[in-house]
């Protein structure tokens, strides 16, 4: 056991993701505590770098989701400070936390992703920037939050309708991309180790982020059930997008299989690099699979923080 650290887990935070934020930093912070570590737990406001010189840490286990805490800008607080902390540095959040951008550095390398591109919500109101059926998301948002489908039977109306419900009410711009048929897979990696492939199988609808944060709402089939040259093909995405995009820690890759099209229907959707610590979330549960326990993946990412990886 290495000795006994002050860390101060930052959860919560006003992104939309909030919620699971604070379920992810209340497991964090309690296995750290279990270690023999002491921990201070701060609901991020706008006070934080008050806060945060206030308690002094030799590290800040960095638990937030969404935006300030997973696109840079925590990151470049805590460089500033000069405060250690876990997950990606502020440049490959800048970056990840951007579709665009992701596709930028790592489809040039090989990384298959989908096509599309960036549209005015206006122009979705005159015309389908798209072959239905197709998706529409903001580029800097997870856990599914503003992803809608607009499928052939004019869900949402033909054009999109002004007034009807969805992403193009809270967002200037989307990011619209066609729709992959198929199954939902998504590979946990480690430092330079991808540790499986998990199949999600929402009970009803798709995986949005009810589907994500509710339990029993989604079946979580590891291994999954896929042709080894699949299961080989995710880890080895995942691994080299996470190298590409100079992540530390833990990161989560998602994708899309297209099941009639074998290796060539596989397309990585985005990469996650503040990946949830719940107990329903995916890399805490691809990690007990692999013989590493709550508190031992915690660890790990604490020691490999602190470059003891």
């Amino acid at each position: 056991m290495t000795a006994p650290l002050h860390i101060v887990v930052l959860m919560g935070g006003w992104s939309g993701e909030r919620p699971v934020s604070l379920m992810s930093g209340a497991g964090v912070a309690d296995a750290l505590e279990s270690l023999g570590h002491r921990v201070t737990r701060i609901d991020m406001d706008r006070n934080v770098a008050t806060r945060l010189a206030e308690a002094k840490p030799d590290l800040v286990f960095n638990a937030l989701h969404g935006a300030p805490g997973e696109d840079g800008t925590v990151q470049g607080m805590l460089d500033l400070m000069g405060i250690p902390y876990t997950h990606s540095g502020l440049a490959t959040s800048v970056i990840a936390v951007d579709k665009v951008l992701t596709k930028n550095q790592l489809v040039p390398h090989g990384i298959p992703m989908p096509g599309g591109r960036m549209v005015k919500s206006a122009e979705l109101f005159e015309g389908d920037p798209l072959p239905r059926p197709y998706v529409v998301k903001p580029v800097n948002e997870g856990s599914s939050l503003g992803v809608a489908i607009v499928t052939q039977d004019g869900n949402y109306g033909t054009p999109i309708g002004r007034d009807v419900a969805g992403p193009w009410q809270d967002f200037a711009e989307l990011l619209a991309e066609p729709y992959i048929r198929g199954r939902e897979l998504t590979t946990a990696v480690l430092g330079d180790r991808a540790l499986g492939v998990t199949e999600l199988r929402p009970k009803s609808g798709w995986y949005d982020f009810d589907a994500k944060y509710t339990d029993g709402m989604t079946e979580h089939v590891f291994p999954a059930q896929i042709p080894d040259e699949i299961t080989d093909a995710c880890k080895a995405l995942a691994a080299d997008a996470h190298r590409l995009l100079g992540c530390k820690g833990a990161s989560r890759s998602d994708f899309r299989w297209d099941d009639e099209r074998g290796v060539d229907g596989l397309f990585l959707l985005e990469v996650n690099t503040q990946p949830g610590m719940t107990p329903l979330s995916l890399v805490p549960e691809q990690a007990a699979h692999c013989g590493i326990s709550y508190p031992e993946l915690v660890q790990w990412i604490v020691d490999e923080a602190l470059g003891r990886k």
